[in-house]
């Protein structure tokens, strides 16, 4: 786990959790495994803060527990995932997702969830009903079967999964729980074989509209009588958590899609797009290549919208396959061809085109043009550099030494003779991608730690301002709820002065660009992430 790693988990738990369990958290990344009277003992926190702060982490997923070194007569053990923690940086990008293929129904499930962990499908199912209600027009409600029908999609589209069961166990003699050995990974539903059964709820009924007076005591009447709804509808103890493997599987997917648009035209990257959505629940996460499919079967399943005929389509075909970027390969000639999608190396011309960008910003046109040319060529002496990429010598020199320095190129001596004299040795300047992506991936995980630090500091300067400004939000929003004048309603809006509504707009866009900032960054890093893994499946 490096330092940079460490630091932006730190930063998301503080942001989402709060500091206790930033504290907790950012300690078991560091010392990977321990029990819980070590962690209190090593953070000087109370041990009653240490068991809330694991409830949490465990409650969204971050954290499993497991029988330790002594086996299960010993203490339990606990230890942290840096990489789901890692996965915060994308809810936004789950939530969106969710809403572009299940509408605000969808989404607000996804969002309930996430927030939560994990959930009974009858309480998603109330909460999210209960919340279209209160934002539809008066006498309006959402039916919770209309819920149910978008939670059971997004089931059989695998984008939720029911969390493992965890066995119960003694208590041992140290006071403490020992469950046992580490659950099974939710990520990989194969070994859970209900992971994707949807039970039956006798649920039926609307949401209901909450009145803001009525808010806390609703909360309470819940919280008093969850566990007796979930009795009655039947799902108790059946917990539902996000899928995150799969909602990556599918920005691949997009990514794949959106490079073959760029590359080729709209039409291909609809019949790419057909191929990889009739593969894509029959095909591993890590597969390098998509299941076989004939030219028949991807002709019947294109969208009846798009009229290409049979000749057009094996021609869109050929010019996949014979595409340098290898997106789309040929397996066979039954069934007027048999065609696969090329993932891992789809992926890794992905990841190449990030770096070749990444080189250009920071060096420019000609630090690109060499670096394309030592991917391409393997490995060149300085004068075949100079040559090829027709840059003065000294030009080039300097170019060469800024990237080495900086490790994006590597030099390679092959001596003739023993000694290892310079005169009798070859240097050789080349690009390993894997090793530069990895070292590109940190800096990325470096950028959206100081942009949520610049977020967090520039909201800490100007807390004063937006408290007040949310104080008035408040007030009109229930002046307005009760049918108030004009006037009183441009009486609280004039509270907030003309300097400061201007400073509140130009932190308002401040923030917008951080975290739009913060979501480009992370569409880096889950490219390189991908791309990282999918060498190590493939070796």
């Amino acid at each position: 786990m490096t330092t940079q790693e460490v630091r932006l988990c730190g930063l998301l738990l503080q942001e989402h959790f709060g500091d206790v369990v930033e504290k907790v958290g950012t300690h078991l990344i560091r010392s990977g495994v321990l029990n819980l009277r070590a962690l209190a003992l090593e953070t000087k926190l109370a041990l009653d803060l240490v068991k809330k702060s694991l409830c949490v982490l465990v409650q969204h997923g971050m954290c499993t527990f497991g029988a330790g070194r002594r086996g299960p007569a010993g203490p339990v053990e606990y230890r942290i995932s840096c990489e789901r923690i890692i996965h915060m940086l994308r809810y936004p990008r789950y939530i969106y997702t969710a809403k572009s293929l299940y509408g605000d129904t969808g989404e607000l499930i996804v969002e309930e969830i996430l927030q939560r962990g994990q959930m009974t499908m009858s309480s998603t199912v109330k909460t999210v009903a209960d919340r279209l209600t209160h934002n539809m027009p008066e006498g309006q409600s959402m039916d919770y079967s209309e819920v149910v029908s978008a939670f059971s999609q997004l089931v059989e589209t695998h984008f939720l999964q029911r969390c493992p069961p965890v066995a119960s166990a003694g208590p041992s003699d140290s006071g403490a729980v020992d469950p046992p050995p580490p659950a099974v990974t939710p990520s990989e539903p194969e070994n859970h074989p209900d992971c994707y059964r949807v039970p039956y709820i006798n649920l039926t009924g609307k949401g209901k509209r909450r009145r803001s007076s009525e808010d806390g005591e609703a909360d309470q009447r819940a919280a008093k009588k969850a566990k007796t709804d979930n009795d009655e509808c039947g799902d108790e103890g059946i917990f539902w958590q996000v899928n995150f493997e799969r909602f990556h599987l599918h920005f691949r997917d997009q990514a794949i899609i959106n490079a073959v648009s760029c590359k080729l035209d709209q039409t291909s990257s609809e019949i790419v797009r057909t191929m990889l959505r009739m593969s894509e629940v029959t095909t591993p996460a890590n597969a390098a290549f998509t299941q076989a499919l004939s030219a028949n079967e991807i002709f019947r399943a294109l969208p009846s919208n798009y009229n290409i005929a049979r000749p057009i389509l094996d021609q869109y075909l050929t010019l996949l396959v014979d595409d340098p970027m290898e997106f789309v390969g040929k397996t066979g000639d039954s069934g007027g061809g048999m065609y696969v999608v090329n993932l891992h190396r789809a992926l890794a011309n992905l990841a190449r085109a990030t770096l070749e960008s990444v080189v250009q910003e920071r060096f420019g046109s000609r630090s690109a043009r060499i670096f394309r040319l030592l991917l391409r060529k393997r490995h060149l002496e300085q004068k075949q550099v100079e040559d090829f990429a027709m840059i003065p010598a000294k030009e080039a020199k300097d170019m060469l030494y800024t990237l080495l320095s900086e490790n994006l190129v590597q030099l390679q001596e092959i001596p003739k003779t023993p000694d290892h004299a310079p005169s009798r040795t070859f240097y050789l300047y080349t690009v390993n991608q894997l090793p530069t992506a990895r070292l590109l991936l940190q800096h990325c995980y470096k950028t959206v730690g100081n942009l949520i630090e610049r977020r967090l500091y520039e909201t800490k300067e100007n807390k004063r301002l937006l408290e007040k400004s949310q104080r008035i939000e408040a007030i009109l929003a229930s002046l307005q709820a009760t049918g108030a004048e004009t006037t009183q309603l441009t009486e609280v809006e004039e509270m907030i002065t003309a300097p400061e509504r201007q400073q509140l707009e130009s932190l308002r866009h401040h923030i917008n660009k951080l975290d739009s900032s913060e979501n480009q960054v992370d569409e880096t890093i889950f490219l390189l992430e991908s791309y990282i893994t999918s060498t190590q499946a493939s070796r």
